[in-house]
């Protein structure tokens, strides 16, 4: 009898860890490569944290295991940080803190779907949330939302996805989104909320990019929409990843429904035992009044960098451009520039050759409709996005 890989974990790669890998190894080898394939702030984390866990290392404290959901003064400093942005009374019971937003992905995934249930989710969309799906059982329903749903799903394409697919378990939501940028509005939201109230959807609602956002500074939900704010009865998940810019520590929470927070508090003990201590520690610090000052002029300098590509669109001569209301990320149809290519997959290896410039293929976050686009993430920071523009003007001018 033959050994044998389990069919869930048949997944796809991550196509964003491959073009990483490749960008390393030309670097290694001697290549000056700008890569706009991660969502990675450049600017890293802020001060007080890196200054925390210096200290913590050079006092020697004790880094044993926390509760499974984390340490309590992190847990109450998150529910503050709900109270500040969006005015929510939520306590320290409510926050499981993870291993990175995937962490709680997969918690919230493990606790709330049964095999075999279906969950729909946004096409184009960020891939992890597919291949995790699966690998647990469920059969994904992807929408297909493109400009004229500003690439975010409604209660219309979820009626259309029901009954074609039969009775939804899920909706998986993230605004601002990955790879697109887009966002829902607060009526928008509370359409989504609405529809799944009525028809019995669990909705997980990914809150990474919260706090990235170029929408008017005055204007009330400028730092985003919680889905706690209308309903409490889905999964809000987010992250010290993106607003604070600490991708390698690892770190990201959920907020938990009450019927799913035992599930949650065993799972997640089951599965990792604690997040990462040291990180843990440190990250308390996130959330004092310097730490917020630092982020919010990391989104500055982000806001300022999108302006240049908006502004060199027409110099790239690409197609349509997905309005990149938050995050930070351009996603764009390649338009004419495609043409030579048998896809963008293509163009972006040849682009990374010739000149050093690392993207994604679209094909990356949409199966169906991908192969024509790309994403750039300008997280890489002003100098780095103003060369590679040039770069690949260059590099399309030389084909034609």
């Amino acid at each position: 009898m033959s050994l044998k890989v389990a069919d869930r974990a048949r997944v796809p790669h991550f196509e964003v860890m491959n073009i990483l890998q490749r960008v390393a190894d030309m670097r290694a080898a001697g290549r000056d490569v700008i890569s706009l394939c991660a969502g990675e702030p450049s600017a890293g984390a802020p001060s007080a944290v890196s200054a925390r866990a210096a200290e913590i290392h050079r006092l020697a404290l004790p880094l044993t295991y926390t509760s499974a959901l984390g340490v309590r003064e992190l847990r109450e400093a998150i529910a503050g940080h709900y109270r500040r942005w969006y005015g929510l009374e939520i306590t320290d019971d409510d926050v499981a803190v993870t291993t990175g937003s995937s962490g709680a992905f997969m918690l919230a995934f493990l606790a709330a779907f049964n095999p075999g249930d279906r969950v729909a989710l946004a096409r184009p969309g960020y891939p992890a949330y597919r291949n995790i799906l699966t690998a647990v059982g469920c059969e994904v329903v992807e929408l297909d939302c493109g400009p004229a749903e500003r690439y975010q799903p409604t209660p219309e394409l979820l009626d259309a996805a029901a009954k074609a697919h039969g009775e939804l378990s899920g909706l998986v939501l993230a605004s601002p989104a990955n790879p697109t940028g887009t966002m829902v509005s607060r009526a928008e939201l509370a359409a989504l909320t609405d529809w799944c109230r009525a028809n019995g959807v669990r909705l997980v609602s990914d809150e990474i990019y919260h706090g990235i956002t170029y929408t008017d500074p005055q204007a009330p939900d400028v730092k985003g929409v919680c889905a706690w704010e209308l309903d409490r009865t889905g999964v809000v998940v987010s992250s010290f990843s993106k607003y604070w810019g600490m991708t390698g520590w690892r770190l990201g929470w959920a907020l938990m429904p009450r019927d799913l927070a035992p599930a949650m508090d065993a799972l997640a003990g089951n599965v990792a035992l604690c997040p990462p201590t040291p990180a843990q520690l440190a990250a308390v610090e996130a959330f004092s009044p310097a730490s917020y000052a630092e982020a919010d002029a990391a989104v500055a300098e982000f806001a300022g960098i999108r302006q240049v590509l908006l502004d060199n669109l027409g110099r790239l001569e690409w197609g349509t451009a997905a309005p990149a209301d938050g995050a930070f990320y351009l996603y764009a149809d390649l338009g004419r520039q495609l043409a030579g290519f048998a896809d963008s997959a293509e163009y972006c290896r040849a682009l990374l050759q010739d000149e050093g410039v690392a993207l994604v293929p679209g094909s990356d976050f949409d199966a169906a409709n991908g192969r024509r686009s790309v994403r750039l993430s300008f997280a890489a920071g002003k100098d780095a996005v103003a060369e590679a523009v040039e770069r690949i003007v260059r590099f399309q001018e030389r084909r034609r």
